[in-house]
């Protein structure tokens, strides 16, 4: 039997499993890729939002990652909810150890409902440190504005803000734009040309959907496509979750697929 292709998803643990770790190894398992995972950080969380975060040691962390990546090699990898800065640190440090070149960096920074999800200065080391190393980034628009100092209302400012994070040295910016007023846009931009996806407007409230979108860009990295074609094979796939998302709680709704 041939191996079968593999992800690692570096991020925190939501109990929901509608994101978080959880949710990236339900995609990559959708999508026909195996699912490893390294718990950089648990929650007390439910479908109404985060009550509380549980720092892991940034030692205990490094620990996992250096057993993992010593017997298995993934083909691709995915960092979520880090929160500790020392913990960023040892994640780059890892990456460039075991020259891991198919990264997908979700800069995760605050919660649908308020909550902080990285240290402040955690926000810097994503910026410096991660965001060089990776093959992709995708912030929503909220957290390309942190990275920029952009307010981001509209199709022209995902622009505007992707020159900038592109800057930053990431090879591919991915921006997700669920939350502008009008319309449901997320543009990829590579330096060369920028790529528009539009999609009908939902109805509700949905968790998880920027794990599920990120971690199926690496899924699609892991089985051999380049950024573009992870990009739009993403964009189905979590917009079809969406459609079919479940009430399992009395909060958002779940992701199903």
């Amino acid at each position: 039997m041939q191996r079968p292709r593999t992800a690692l998803t570096i991020a925190g643990s939501d109990p929901t499993g509608g994101a978080g770790f959880q949710a990236d190894l339900r995609t990559f398992h959708s999508m026909g890729v195996y699912g490893l995972s390294v718990p950089a950080v648990l929650t007390a969380q439910n479908t109404e939002g985060v009550h509380c975060v549980h720092e892991l040691t940034a030692d205990f962390v490094s620990e996992q990652m250096e057993v993992l990546l010593r017997d298995i090699r993934p083909d691709a990898v995915k960092t979520g909810m880090l929160y500790s800065s020392d913990t960023i640190q040892v994640i780059a440090s890892k990456v460039g150890e075991y020259s891991l070149d198919r990264l997908v960096i979700d800069p995760v920074t605050v919660s649908s409902t308020g909550v902080m999800l990285v240290e402040e200065k955690g926000v810097e080391i994503i910026r410096d440190v991660l965001f060089p190393l990776a093959k992709v980034i995708t912030p929503n628009i909220y957290e390309a504005g942190v990275f920029t100092g952009m307010e981001i209302i509209s199709p022209d400012d995902m622009k505007g803000a992707a020159i900038k994070l592109k800057d930053l040295g990431p090879e591919t910016v991915i921006i997700t734009g669920g939350h502008l007023k009008d319309k449901a846009i997320d543009m990829l931009f590579d330096g060369e040309e920028f790529v528009f996806i539009e999609n009908e407007r939902l109805e509700g409230e949905f968790h998880g959907t920027g794990c599920v979108f990120s971690a199926s860009i690496t899924a699609g990295l892991a089985l051999g496509y380049n950024a573009k074609e992870a990009f739009i094979k993403a964009k189905d796939f979590t917009y079809n979750a969406m459609r079919d998302s479940i009430s399992v709680g009395i909060g958002m709704k779940l992701l199903y697929f």
